[in-house]
């Protein structure tokens, strides 16, 4: 019988845990380097908290992205080998209730806390080492020996194999701080830009979104890239949900699920605006028609313009909407003009808003770009320029949607390449 391997995993995150513990089903020896003074920062945030574990989505594996060609391929061929049902039985094995919310898993008790718990758990009866505070300054290969030196601020450690689980530059603060991307590069691999994704959006009108602020209205969101005035650009992507509007720009989960392409055409030097669909239930034709029916109503009564809109529209947007405009909020609703009624129709269907940038990497949840999809092998996610390296989690150009898809890709990228470490 051959000699079990050691391994090392770099970051005690939720991709390194995982990793951690594959490696240790496989037999190996592992231990865990973790550079913040406690592991799990990052997933005791996720889901507000509440670690939205995965999403029964029937197409999630075609829902990633990646700048790289071969990332959906790759991405899929991990997720199969990984599954969303692997997933469950994993942590239901664990002892963890989960609860659905429509497609969306959670614990059963909605706190991540839990979740956090019993993956320490399991690597403690696994026998994995977990040692914390322990930032690393440096990784080297010593090719003669076929082992993989790491270097800390306080101690050098050697292992057969390294996975690398050191997360992005989301969220800096949980240790997410872009340094294992400095580690790969050591080693000889390139990187996609690194860019916010599933973030909020900046916008240029200050002047409406001030008069607007603090108000959420479910919406469509379309990114446009290109300028309005230009013909209309095209369209990047769209969504719809929850949208909150903030003095400085958009958010909700409808802008983080469209933000990823707003920051890729922003990165690329390319304008970028956004569409609001303020009343997704009305066609342009249906709110004419409907603004009509009112005007006829209230003709002989003295019922402004903004009061009637309450009906439909959050009090707040719809004087913003009017002053944006150029309409008198307190115009008596029977006196509104047609060429009046198609510019506020206009308004609460198509509002544009120039798009200025994204919220940084304090605000992101996670970012796009990453260690090219390429430059593993796509079955079990070790380096092909440097043997016995492996890379898990958000650290390669893979990133999903809201809604449990980023822990899915830790879960199942962490799984695999811990499994492969090990043997």
């Amino acid at each position: 019988m051959s000699e079990a391997k050691e391994v090392i995993v770099a970051g005690c995150g939720a991709s390194g845990m995982m990793a951690a513990i594959a490696a240790a089903l496989s037999g190996a020896r592992v231990t865990v380097l973790e550079g913040m003074e406690r592991p799990g920062k990052k997933l005791l945030l996720t889901g507000n908290g509440r670690c939205n574990l995965t999403n029964l989505d029937p197409d999630l594996p075609v829902s990633y992205r990646s700048v790289d060609p071969e990332g959906a391929e790759i991405s899929e061929r991990i997720l199969k080998r990984f599954s969303v049902e692997d997933t469950l039985d994993f942590f239901h094995d664990l002892g963890l209730y989960t609860a659905n919310r429509e497609q969306y898993v959670y614990p059963r008790t909605f706190q991540s806390a839990g979740v956090l718990a019993l993956l320490l758990a399991k690597m403690r009866q696994l026998g994995v080492k977990l040692k914390y505070s322990q930032k690393i300054t440096g990784i080297r290969r010593e090719a003669e020996k076929g082992r993989w030196l790491v270097r800390t601020e306080g101690w050098t450690y050697d292992c057969d194999r390294l996975v690398l689980c050191c997360g992005s530059r989301a969220v800096p603060g949980t240790g997410s701080d872009g340094s294992g991307y400095e580690l790969a590069r050591s080693a000889g691999h390139s990187l996609t830009e690194i860019l916010p994704a599933l973030t909020a959006l900046k916008g240029k009108n200050r002047k409406f979104l001030a008069a607007a602020a603090g108000v959420r209205c479910h919406s469509i969101v379309r990114l446009f890239g290109g300028r309005p005035e230009d013909g209309g650009g095209n369209l990047l992507c769209q969504d719809q949900g929850e949208l909150q509007i903030g003095e400085e720009g958009i958010s909700g989960i409808v802008v983080f699920q469209v933000s990823r392409f707003g920051s890729l055409e922003l990165g690329r030097g390319k304008p970028v605006y956004a569409q609001l669909d303020f009343l997704p239930e009305f066609s342009e034709d249906e709110l004419k028609r409907w603004l009509k029916e009112r005007g006829d109503y209230w003709r002989d009564r003295d019922v402004s313009v903004e009061t009637v809109l309450t009906g439909i529209l959050p009090g707040k947007l719809a004087g913003a909407l009017l002053r944006e405009g150029g309409i008198r909020p307190g115009i008596p609703m029977g006196k509104l003009e047609e060429r009046q009624a198609e510019t506020l129709c206009l308004l609460v269907k198509k509002f544009v808003l120039p798009v200025s940038g994204a919220r940084g990497f304090e605000q992101c949840q996670v970012c796009a770009g990453g260690i090219p999809l390429r430059e593993v092998d796509g079955g079990t996610l070790e380096s092909k320029i440097c043997p016995g390296l492996y890379f898990a989690g958000e650290m390669l150009d893979v990133d999903g949607p809201c809604g449990g898809y980023n822990l899915q890709w830790a879960w199942s990228s962490g799984y695999v390449a811990g499994s492969f470490a090990a043997k």
